[in-house]
């Protein structure tokens, strides 16, 4: 059975609540910079590979896991987080304000619809996460992946065999999106079957280490990924 991990990184500035930033230079909190440390020591497994996406967080989310072993992150685009609207629409804003941003585009559920220049759609989004789904049978075992929490649950809508390319599909999986747990710091198993078919398992001893780890981590889901 081979068996690919997945980690949400650790808390981000966002997370925390600060005000919006270029979503490629987000970085962690002196407490997500804990839990990644701590994650580092907590993850008993030696990898075969390390994917990050491009953006800063899950970057230094891996930084020391790598470290601990004197590997490399590979970094691939297909891992990146959606990013619904162009951040310099809303540059500044705290939570509270992004808040009614983002409900009104999820209520909308258009998946075409681009909010500035460097928006995704969510049909771009969807392809992201089809592409690594369509790769995940030829990377080995023990690759260990650092990625982002809408990301991960797209990508456990379609292990379950649903779709999202329509605005009715948008819209369930976004109820679905609220429903999954996918903490800072959390590690989800995914085991590859004989049957092709893959199995989903989160780590809860290793949650919590990371809530141990400084205040509890929580589950702090941004709204506006």
């Amino acid at each position: 059975m081979k068996q690919l991990l997945f980690v949400r990184h650790a808390q981000s500035v966002t997370n925390a609540g600060g005000i919006t930033m270029e979503r490629d230079v987000v970085p962690l909190t002196p407490l997500g910079q804990q839990q990644a440390e701590e994650l580092a020591a907590a993850l008993n497994i030696k990898p075969s590979r390390v994917l990050v996406s491009r953006l800063l967080r899950a970057q230094q989310s891996a930084e020391p896991f790598c470290a601990h072993f004197g590997l490399q992150p590979e970094i691939w685009s297909c891992l990146d987080e959606f990013s619904m609207i162009d951040l310099k629409l809303i540059a500044g804003y705290t939570r509270e304000q992004r808040t009614p941003v983002a409900e009104g585009y999820w209520a909308e559920s258009d998946p075409h619809k681009r909010i500035g220049v460097e928006a995704d759609t969510f049909l771009e989004f969807h392809a992201r996460v089809a592409e690594f789904h369509s790769r995940m049978h030829e990377l080995p075992d023990a690759t260990v992946i650092f990625g982002h929490s809408t990301w991960f649950s797209l990508l456990v809508w379609r292990l379950l065999g649903h779709r999202a390319e329509d605005g009715p599909g948008m819209a369930r999986f976004r109820r679905f999106l609220l429903g999954l747990p996918v903490p800072n710091g959390s590690l989800y198993r995914l085991n590859l079957a004989d049957t092709g078919k893959w199995s989903v398992y989160f780590d809860a001893s290793l949650q919590e280490r990371i809530d141990s780890v400084g205040e509890p981590a929580g589950f702090e889901r941004e709204l506006m990924p």
